[in-house]
């Protein structure tokens, strides 16, 4: 029972591509328009897929279920055992009493909370997803913003929407890696074209949070700060990426953002700063009041401990201590060759029962799709478990506080779990029957014009996995392909690629559920969609009209050369 994968089984392409759409617009018309929960959402959609497959694109059905059933692991492990091991973390922090010092650490850069959210959401979040991407940034630093102040929802919206100039270089560049992997591009000439291209975006984004975090005030007050921070983020995420290492990329430029900040407050100081925490708490005063009994006792518990007295040396390294742990443990599991190779020959390969052999490419060669990869030691998430551990040694945290919060923590995460998988399960169907390809061929069809358009693609593969890396795989031989046949540059193509996913991760359901349960608003995904969808859209027509006219004479010297 081989299949083989139609690229227009409905006759007409457009046809093909807008039933193959159906997944897509189920899972953004439940979650956005009736507000369904997002487990719930997932789940339709994925029935969906399913029927799609089986009766359009004419996918045996066990191969539709199974197919469902790989993503819906890989779901789990390793994308929710990072969020999971990530929240953990925080939580052994908070128990500890060492979390108030945290706070005390940000405030001594500025006691402006506009400001520390743009440090903490931009440039810690940034450093976050360099190192561990998929969902750890948005999942700490979402809640680091409501012990500031901020309410649940707005410290959701403001995370997500930092977490975007940083994916294309996440996780140690992993996105642009396996686009250059697969296209057989030098990665390092895809991260160069793509340093071209996102810096344009992350010199705005920090004058964005401000604007999130206080309307128009903020971004009259503080618009100085945000634009040397975005700036200095920019040039040093253009100079890495195109001349020094695409993989410490996100390291640097997160580094380099923070300190022009911090040098930056040492001569210039915001004003407003009474007036925007009298608002911000108000905002989370009127949220909870509006909330139940229930949805309270969901939020994350912020003020276990007290921070008192003066923060010394001593004290401030304690409160760094578990960041700096994790910075220390990725930077060797990722950039030392001898343990990044001996941790990666621990990964298991499984071929998944039933379904590897039977799934062909168009050259009727076994799909290599269906070889899941389990990374029980170099997932990020056992190397933040790992952290978690010293963390509460160093902390003196008891073993029956650690296991009772690693149990609260998977209790917490339930639903968020049951939502992951089924968005997942839903890529894979998509991506194995066929969908996801004819969709992208439709797209690419529209010839010279392509270039304006390529980054759409990015944007949706990452809406629909919650991924730059996958989106990149399910994508990037796609777009050099159409760039083959256009005569567009195929590099500039599959960094678009990569771009547009950027922005599409804030609206992805899986991360949309990752912030909503770190800060304890599980079942308001909707909510949290509709406040972060215009700015996703926005950044995407930004990207299309940039990629587009570096495709042209217009703007074609901004391009590297090689």
């Amino acid at each position: 029972m081989n299949y083989t994968p139609q690229i227009s089984p409905l006759g007409p392409l457009w046809l093909s591509a807008v039933v193959g759409l159906l997944p897509l617009i189920t899972i953004f018309v439940t979650l956005g328009w009736l507000r369904w929960k997002a487990h719930w959402a997932g789940l339709t959609a994925l029935a969906v897929a399913v029927l799609v497959a089986v009766f359009a694109w004419r996918m045996p059905p066990v191969l539709a279920l199974l197919s469902a059933t790989q993503g819906a692991v890989f779901g789990l492990f390793p994308i929710m055992w990072i969020v999971f091991t990530a929240i953990a973390l925080y939580q052994i922090t908070v128990v500890s009493g060492r979390f108030e010092d945290l706070r005390g650490v940000f405030a001594l850069v500025s006691d402006d909370p506009r400001v520390q959210a743009m440090l903490i959401a931009f440039c810690f979040g940034g450093l976050l997803e360099a190192l561990a991407g998929f969902g750890a940034p948005v999942a700490i630093t979402g809640v680091m913003l409501m012990a500031i102040g901020f309410s649940a929802l707005r410290a959701a919206v403001v995370v997500l929407v930092a977490n975007t100039a940083p994916v294309a270089f996440g996780a140690i560049a992993i996105p642009i890696i396996t686009a250059g992997n697969l296209t057989k591009i030098p990665y390092q000439q895809i991260g160069a074209y793509v340093g071209h291209q996102t810096p344009i975006l992350a010199a705005f984004v920090p004058l964005i949070l401000v604007l999130l975090a206080d309307g128009k005030r903020g971004m009259k007050q503080l618009w100085p700060v945000a634009l040397v921070t975005g700036l200095a983020f920019a040039v040093a995420q253009w100079v890495s990426a195109t001349w020094l290492s695409v993989e410490l990329t996100d390291i640097i430029a997160s580094l380099v953002g923070l300190a022009a900040a911090v040098g930056f407050l040492k001569f210039w100081k915001p004003v407003g700063a009474a007036d925007a925490l009298a608002t911000l708490h108000a905002d989370r005063d009127a949220e909870l009041a509006s909330m139940t009994d229930k949805e309270r006792a969901a939020l994350p518990r912020l003020h276990d401990a007290k921070s008192t007295g003066r923060l010394d040396g001593g004290r401030i390294f304690m409160a760094l201590f578990p960041y700096l742990l994790v910075i220390a443990v990725f930077s060797v599991t990722k950039l030392v060759d001898p343990v990044k190779n001996w941790m990666a020959s621990t990964d298991l390969k499984i071929r998944w029962p039933g379904l590897d052999g039977h799934i062909l490419t168009a050259s009727g060669q076994p799909s290599a799709s269906t070889i899941y990869n389990f990374q029980w030691l170099s997932s990020p998430g056992t190397s933040l478990l790992i952290s978690m551990f010293i963390v509460a040694l160093v902390y003196r945290v008891s073993a029956g506080a650690v296991f009772g919060e690693l149990w609260a923590t998977l209790v917490k995460l339930r639903y968020s779990i049951l939502t992951v998988a089924s968005v997942l399960a839903l890529a894979y169907v998509m991506n194995l029957s066929g969908q996801t390809i004819t969709i992208g061929t439709w797209i690419a069809g529209t010839g010279a014009a392509f270039a304006f358009f390529s980054p759409v693609l990015g944007w949706i593969g990452t809406a629909v996995t919650g991924s730059d890396t996958s989106a990149n795989a399910l994508f990037s031989t796609l777009q050099q392909t159409a760039g083959h046949q256009a005569g567009i540059d195929p590099t500039l193509l599959v960094a678009a690629n990569t771009s547009g996913g950027v922005v599409g991760k804030m609206i992805s359901p899986q991360n949309l559920t990752i912030a909503a349960t770190a800060v304890g608003l599980l079942g308001r995904e909707s909510d949290i969609l509709r406040k972060v969808l215009w700015w996703s859209v926005g950044m995407l027509v930004v990207l299309c009209l940039l990629i587009g006219l570096q495709s042209t004479a217009v703007l074609s010297w901004m391009l590297p050369h090689f």
